[in-house]
């Protein structure tokens, strides 16, 4: 299809979420500034066309009702939002959805917008992912889709399903790759001053994210540092020290501040640690346990095992066979 059209129609609704629509509008436009050949042509559209609010309350403009597509589409894009959960019993939408996908190349979503792609019927019986606060609902609510709540996005067949907000950008990038070549999504990426094209399998889920941030500087400023420096010395009287309190009042105001004690913490951060280096590096498992500041292979194992339930080579091994099968 080089030099020809490739035409993206994005499905919007009432209360979606802005960023799934512009990030990846974005992307798409940019490929076609950057290289012309690229021929992406963008629509908007909604069960009913005219302005559509956004969840931020900005409305965009829906071309086309989503009744009136006709003819091929190259990619079927349907956003998320806070609002999906209320759109999913509406009939029009998500028969719109379907009739669409018929005619599409490849259909994407964004977040939760895989909601509205396995009420259509679209995700049974393939592995999907989304926003991981939502995942176990949509593995409980369409028991026919093998949820994944750990890739930024995950491609099967011609359907791809993405992670939250920011993972469209991800996505829309991955979709550009494959259409022209990781050179042109790199070019993208610079040009939008992005990240340079986060592979698919990265997890987007990282352990400190469960924890609150503290509302007191300079817990803030222990926690930035925490996550920073992984192989520093992190034990409590370390980090009471650098804070400038008691060991016992930096224990309690950190634990009430963030919900997890200082020892809980530092030992997700390092696991958050540890896992970026098996993805992004070869390192041997004693220089990825040093290097995260877990010590040994023995305890990046025991600690692996607790938070992800695979041992650290399994994940490694999980971690290529994803980007594999995405190449």
């Amino acid at each position: 299809m080089e030099g020809m059209q490739r035409r993206v129609v994005i499905v919007i609704f009432d209360g979606f979420q802005m960023f799934d629509l512009a990030g990846p509008a974005d992307v798409f436009s940019t490929a076609n500034l950057l290289v012309p050949e690229a021929g992406y042509r963008l629509e908007v559209t909604a069960v009913r066309a005219g302005a559509v609010p956004a969840h931020n309350g900005i409305a965009t403009l829906a071309e086309t009702a989503l009744g009136e597509v006709e003819g091929p589409i190259d990619t079927l894009l349907v956003v998320g939002g806070l609002s999906v959960p209320e759109h999913l019993r509406d009939r029009e939408l998500v028969a719109g959805i379907t009739r669409l996908a018929d005619g599409a190349r490849r259909v994407a979503s964004v977040c939760n917008g895989s909601f509205l792609l396995a009420e259509a019927g679209l995700l049974d019986g393939r592995r999907a992912t989304t926003h991981w606060l939502v995942a176990g609902e949509l593995a409980d609510r369409y028991p026919d889709v093998e949820v994944d709540a750990d890739p930024i996005y995950i491609r099967d067949g011609n359907v791809w399903t993405s992670a939250g907000v920011s993972s469209g950008v991800d996505l829309a990038l991955a979709l550009v790759a494959d259409d022209h070549g990781h050179t042109v999504a790199r070019n993208v990426a610079r040009g939008l001053v992005v990240y340079l094209h986060r592979p698919g399998g990265q997890s987007q889920f990282s352990a400190p994210m469960r924890a609150a941030v503290p509302r007191a500087e300079p817990l803030r400023e222990i926690q930035a540092f925490i996550d920073a420096n992984p192989a520093e010395d992190l034990s409590v009287p370390a980090l009471a020290r650098r804070a400038g309190m008691s060991e016992r009042h930096f224990s309690r105001v950190f634990t009430e501040q963030t919900g997890v004690s200082p020892g809980r913490y530092v030992e997700r951060s390092r696991a958050d640690a540890a896992r970026r280096l098996l993805e992004t590096t070869g390192h041997p498992l004693d220089r990825v346990a040093r290097e995260s500041g877990l010590g040994v292979p023995e305890t990046l194992y025991r600690v692996f095992r607790r938070h992800w339930r695979v041992s650290p080579g399994d994940y490694r091994r999980r971690f290529r066979s994803k980007e594999g099968s995405r190449s």
